[in-house]
């Protein structure tokens, strides 16, 4: 079954609707480049509301080892999702101090992008079209991705259940695509969620 991961949430009322529609996972971002930027103290005080049976995802882009292994160990998320310049050096130096699970992020802009996604030591792989800019890429470049993946860019309620029924990815991941004027927008949450789900009636 295809999961679902909400990224970029930074009000309580992101939480509670969370809570409310389950998603397997939800995103916080830890770049201070993004819009969707929260630090570290208010996503604590965001996690302490969250449902615990879903998992909290730190978005990071060529941050220190240290900082992304902080918050892994200290339970402010769950796993760390590398979104810049990270290769298998720097995934090596932050397992040296964490054994929690890592997401790293491919840019996809033809098929042989694919390969070393493929070739990646995380334990998972979240391909996108860009740096979060709500984009989506030509889904034909992912037939030769055999190993579970999470696809990002230009994900929205009305292509979401495309995306499921031809691709099966392991989770779709979403940000924009669920928000109005700049904020997560609970009638676009559900509207995804629905559309996800019920592809896999």
């Amino acid at each position: 079954m295809t999961r679902i991961k909400m990224c970029g949430l930074r009000r309580p009322e992101d939480i509670e609707a969370v809570n409310e529609l389950k998603p397997e996972y939800i995103g916080f971002v830890f770049f201070p480049g993004s819009k969707r930027y929260v630090t570290p103290e208010t996503a604590k005080t965001l996690r302490a509301g969250l449902n615990p049976g879903i998992k909290a995802v730190g978005v990071f882009v060529d941050e220190e080892p240290e900082k992304v292994a902080r918050l892994l160990e200290e339970g402010v998320i769950d796993i760390a999702q590398l979104h810049g310049h990270e290769d298998e050096t720097y995934l090596a130096e932050l397992r040296k101090k964490t054994d929690k699970p890592l997401i790293r992020a491919f840019r996809i802009r033809s098929a042989e992008d694919t390969q070393q996604a493929q070739a990646s030591t995380a334990e998972q792989i979240l391909l996108d079209a860009g740096a979060g800019d709500g984009k989506t890429f030509d889904w034909s470049w992912l037939k030769e991705v055999t190993r579970p993946y999470f696809l990002a860019g230009g994900l929205n309620p009305e292509n979401a259940g495309e995306a499921v029924k031809k691709l099966k990815p392991y989770a779709v991941d979403v940000s924009s695509g669920i928000e109005t004027e700049g904020y997560k927008d609970i009638n676009k949450m559900r509207a995804f969620v629905r559309a996800v789900r019920e592809e896999q009636v």
